[in-house]
This record gives structure tokens, sequence and C-alpha cells, in this order.
């Protein structure tokens, strides 16, 4: 007897359809959460799976979002906590790890989150063999470069979140400087994502304009306007926002989608993200920092040679010795 399904609709097709740009996010913490959300928003996953440990919020999270499905332009949002779910994605977005604490430095989270990759790592490999990485977990530099040995991807495929998000709150704050939308005003965070962040000051520009030129001592401790400032802002901002709620998640939620948009439309746009830059600016050793990066389908393809300063490209080595400090202790 035909039910109601089969009345209605003559299926022609037997095989299931395939997903091309499956975006998988592990861990459904505020970040991923708010990474699932602007991922969603921006209409170009075809599929996206959420994995993590807590059950009953994994479920809770997919069924949200699922009635949700008439507002969105991606057919399907599953979950487990089985990594199964996660088979053939094109893009893995990793948030899960132990969250930063009130005063914690992102350094000090290391070793707690080092553990967790080893199991998460492998059980993405074995079903995505082909995936691009998107590490944001923190200290997201040490992480990227965790998931990068754990891994055995080629380097273009593991990639962190960095400095995108610095880069971004940089623009923003020069934005209420200056009463031009971010969009328009330009400047660059690199090296580490975190409190040896550098700002490249000769490349901030508004139309091609360079600040510096207008004001020689931008960024320096002569500058009258104090610009300095706006990059220390960049600093404390997330302990600031940390402090007041608890987490960041939505400005890190954007920056990520804006990420994956690049990567998932192979836009070949340049991105301050992290990636190895051993053999660059002095830096010998296998070291993950933010610099400017073509991204596209296949990850990160190419790296922009930025003219840096002597003190700009001497603080972007030191802050390479540092986190090769804490690496080199690492137990994988």
């Amino acid at each position: 007897m035909a039910g109601t399904k089969e009345k209605l609709i003559h299926n022609l097709v037997s095989e299931p359809a395939s997903s091309h740009s499956k975006v998988t996010i592990v861990g459904v913490g505020a970040v991923g959460m708010a990474c699932a959300i602007s991922v969603l928003q921006k209409e170009m996953a075809d599929e996206l799976a959420l994995v993590d440990v807590i059950e009953d919020k994994l479920k809770g999270e997919m069924m949200d979002l699922q009635h949700g499905s008439l507002f969105l332009k991606t057919p399907k949002i599953v979950s487990g906590k089985d990594y199964s779910i996660t088979a053939n994605s094109k893009l893995v977005v990793i948030t899960a790890g132990a969250r930063q604490q009130e005063g914690e430095s992102r350094l000090n989270l290391v070793q707690r989150n080092v553990n967790i990759f080893k199991f998460i790592i492998p059980n993405i490999v074995k079903y995505s063999p082909n995936a691009i990485l998107l590490v944001v977990s923190n200290p997201v530099d040490i992480l990227t470069y965790v998931a990068w040995k754990i891994s055995g991807f080629p380097k273009n495929r593991v990639i962190g979140s960095g400095c995108n998000l610095d880069s971004a709150r940089f623009r923003y704050l020069m934005s209420e400087k200056l009463g031009i939308s971010p969009l328009s005003c330009h400047g660059w965070v690199i090296g580490e994502h975190g409190d040896s962040s550098v700002p490249v000051w000769s490349g901030v520009n508004v139309a091609g304009v360079s600040l510096k030129s207008l004001n020689p001592d931008m960024g320096a401790e002569s500058d009258k306007e104090n610009w300095k400032e706006v990059h220390k802002q960049v600093v404390d901002s997330a302990y600031e926002v940390i402090k007041l709620k608890g987490y960041t998640s939505w400005a890190i939620g954007l920056s990520v989608a804006d990420l994956a948009e690049t990567i998932l439309k192979n836009l070949r746009r340049v991105h301050p993200i992290s990636t190895m830059i051993k053999g660059m600016y002095g830096v010998n050793d296998e070291v993950f920092l933010s610099v400017p990066s073509v991204l596209s389908s296949q990850g990160i393809t190419d790296v922009v040679i930025m003219l840096l300063k002597k003190d700009e490209e001497d603080r972007l080595k030191k802050s390479a010795d540092t986190l090769w400090g804490i690496q080199k202790e690492l137990q994988f």
C-alpha cells in the first residue's frame, strides 16, 4: 500500500546525492555555535556536521538549527559523537578544547588542549583525508602546529584562524578613530594570535594613503595621537570580553565564516592567518604564525612577503622563539 510520500513523489534517481561543500564543526560550545550560525547565514555549505562529546547539548543544538531550516539554504544539518558523521568534509573547523579562563594566557592552555587534539585529529583524518583543517582553539598557533604534526596533512591544508580576527579588531578600532567604515580602513596585525602580535604600521592606509606618511610617529611612544593604544586594545580586547561575558564568540564566528567562504568559493583572498613560516623573516623553526596568505579551495597556496621594518621583523622572530620554546616541550 503506497503511503502519502509515495503518492506525492515519483522517484527518478536511485543513488543518494553527494555533498560538495560539507563543513564540519568540532565543538558545540559558544565559539563552535557562533561559527555554525555564521557559516549557515553565508549560505555556502550544502551540509553541516556538528561533533562533540556532550551528547545532549549536541543533539539540542542540531535540532535548534534544523528547526530554522526554512530560513537557511543548507539542506542537511547533522550531528553525532561518532566521527563517521563528518565523512567527506571539505572543511573541518576545530573549536573544541579547554576554555580560556579569566586572566589565563592562551599559552597556559596548551598541554590541556594537545591531549584533546590527540583524539580529535586522527578521527578527522580517518573520515575526511582530503579536508582542509581550520584550527580555532587556543593557543591557536601552537595547536595548528599540533594538528599539522598529528594529521600528517601537507602544510597548505592545515590553517590557524590566527590574526584574521586581530586584524578585524584593528580595522574596527581604526575606523572608530577615523570615522570611516572598517572595509575602507586597511591594516595588518601579524604574528601570534595574542599577546605578542605585531601591528604593521607602515602598511596602515585608507584609499592607498599611508597614515604613517601623514604621521611619521604612528605607533611609536612619541606619537601624540597615541595610535599605539589601538593595537593595545586589540591585544586586550579578548581579555576584556572574557571578563565581561565569560568568553568570546560572535566575532570569531564571523571571522571563521569569512575564511570558510574564501575556501569554499575558491576566492583566493589574502587573509592574515596562521601558517608554517619556517624560512621566512629569519625564522628557522617549524612555527605557525599569521602572515598575509592567499587562501583558496586548496588551502593556503601562497604567502605575501611583507616589507617589514627591522623592529617589526625582530618582534615576529621573538614571537616565533617563544612559541618554539613551548612546542618543543609538548608531549604528543
